[in-house]
């Protein structure tokens, strides 16, 4: 993915999310652009954040309290709406990236979409599917962590297929199963070939990531690009010619 120009409101959820995935939310959002906020939001007097506490000054973040007035319910929810809404009324950012896997921030994102800001999420597996779909663009972090991971031990490599039934048999997930992906990238090239029986590549990716904002290779236990995914299957066709690369079903 090529760096973009955006300016970016970082917005982490401290009570839902591990300390242990920062190096990777920060890396994944400067992707996008600049961050001008970094905020992570929980109830700094209790224990359990105490992790998070560790990782302020390394990375540059600016912890906001929020004390828990009701007993098992995320105290870190509601400051983290009001400053959402006070920084989009500023004017000073075109981008937020909410990092949760708590389904109550998709009213946020679907607010901030209306207002034309450029939305992306970051969570686990376990994310609803809601916040998944109402995002631009969403990362899974415990799959990016294990990706990561497993590529600086360069562990015995798996096959596409080995990888994807491991997915594919987990219930307590949001990660679209891959017969859905590929089911749907079928249906999409056909609906959109040439007269010459391919169809653009440009036009196909947009589509996917449109009806499928959560869909990343490293999902399925692959950290490539998605057309060197999909080639790799061998249901797809794909042909270059000058800088424009098409596809077809096979």
């Amino acid at each position: 993915m090529e760096i973009k120009d955006k300016s970016i409101a970082l917005l982490i959820d401290a009570e839902n999310i591990s300390p242990s995935y920062i190096e990777i939310i920060i890396d994944e959002a400067n992707k996008y652009g600049k961050i001008n906020y970094r905020r992570v939001y929980g109830d700094w007097t209790t224990p359990q954040l105490n992790p998070w506490k560790q990782k302020m000054n390394e990375f540059g973040l600016t912890p906001v309290q929020q004390y828990a007035y009701t007993s098992g319910k995320n105290s870190s929810d509601f400051t983290l709406i009001i400053d959402a809404m006070d920084i989009l009324y500023s004017g000073k950012v075109n981008s937020f990236c909410i990092v949760s896997s708590d389904s109550d921030f998709t009213k946020l994102v679907t607010r901030l979409r209306e207002d034309n800001m450029f939305v992306f999420g970051m969570g686990e597996s376990k994310t609803p599917i809601s916040l998944v779909n109402s995002c631009e663009t969403f990362s899974y972090l415990d799959k990016m962590l294990i990706t990561y991971e497993s590529e600086e031990k360069a562990p015995k490599r798996k096959s596409v297929k080995q990888t994807v039934e491991v997915v594919q048999e987990t219930n307590t997930t949001s990660i679209t199963p891959l017969r859905k992906i590929k089911h749907e990238l079928k249906n999409m090239i056909n609906s959109n070939l040439e007269d010459d029986g391919w169809a653009y590549w440009s036009l196909i990716a947009q589509l996917i990531m449109k009806k499928y904002p959560g869909f990343h290779p490293r999902n399925y236990g692959k950290n490539m690009r998605p057309l060197e995914f999909f080639e790799k299957m061998h249901d797809f066709e794909v042909k270059k010619e000058d800088t424009v690369i098409y596809i077809k079903n096979k």
